[in-house]
């Protein structure tokens, strides 16, 4: 009886050094191929929900550093820069702006913000992210020149904290588009002009235990949206698990991870 009680409270004691030591350090490169004969060539890295603490430099520096390894032509982020709802629980916005400005990426670094930037006034690392040259998008898009092909990036606005609007932010533009959105929630409502969405939010789940899924999947959704590569009618969504953490500061069965899509 002693035994099992020991033994049961070591593998409980590596659970948890795993969960909250280990797990929330890793990253891992997470890559799809997609067939989308107007961008192929183009290579993308798509990255969220970096909740950067005061003290995250080093960790910081290695998200650039794997982001820029992968010599992408454009890069996408995903919002959620920021941590938490004071401004004393975050690394300030123009930290997180100069590390970021480290991105290489020759036809662009483009991002939406998320409740968590939000909750400390987004117009912060709006401006912080613009002034290093990242195009932020709150309801708007920009046209993309890229390895000779032409194509829109849009942005909606955070659906928990601010006011999406798909239709305007599709105003004018041609297929193909890539649409920016915080969270996947905005999917069902994205038309056919939109080649691909990409979301965060959910962290996969943050915590994914086995044959359970996430007890929190953060979406009106449930875990429809969780994590992966979702396609409906015809339309593609990629989330992603995102970097940081949020309410705990622990991690299981979703790794921190970075996207990379090559289109053919």
């Amino acid at each position: 009886m002693i035994k099992t009680l020991l033994f049961s409270g070591a593998v409980g004691l590596l659970l948890l050094l795993w969960a909250f030591v280990v797990e929330p350090r890793l990253l891992k490169i997470c890559r799809y191929r997609l067939s989308a004969p107007e961008l192929a060539g183009i290579k993308a890295v798509f990255a969220s929900d970096f909740h950067f603490a005061p003290g995250d430099g080093r960790r910081l520096q290695k998200i650039v550093d794997a982001i820029n390894a992968e010599k992408p032509d454009i890069v996408f982020l995903g919002g959620d820069f920021v941590k938490g709802h004071r401004e004393n629980t975050s690394m300030s916005p123009e930290d997180i702006a100069a590390g970021l400005a480290e991105i290489s990426a020759p036809c662009g670094v483009y991002a939406v913000w998320g409740n968590h930037d939000a909750w400390q006034k987004h117009e912060k690392i709006t401006a912080a992210l613009q002034n290093v040259g990242i195009v932020v998008l709150a309801n708007s898009n920009r046209r993309v020149e890229c390895r000779s092909k032409v194509f829109y990036i849009a942005g909606v606005e955070d659906m928990t904290t601010g006011r999406p609007n798909v239709e305007r932010a599709l105003q004018g533009v041609k297929p193909p588009v890539v649409l920016l959105s915080h969270s996947p929630d905005v999917f069902p409502l994205v038309p056919d002009t939109v080649v691909l969405t990409l979301a965060g939010h959910t962290h996969g789940g943050q915590v994914r235990l086995p044959f359970v899924g996430a007890p929190i999947a953060n979406s009106r959704y449930g875990q429809k949206y969780l994590y992966g590569l979702k396609e409906e009618n015809g339309h593609r969504l990629i989330v992603t698990a995102g970097l940081g953490t949020s309410l705990l500061p622990m991690r299981f069965g979703s790794v921190p991870e970075i996207v990379v899509i090559g289109w053919q």
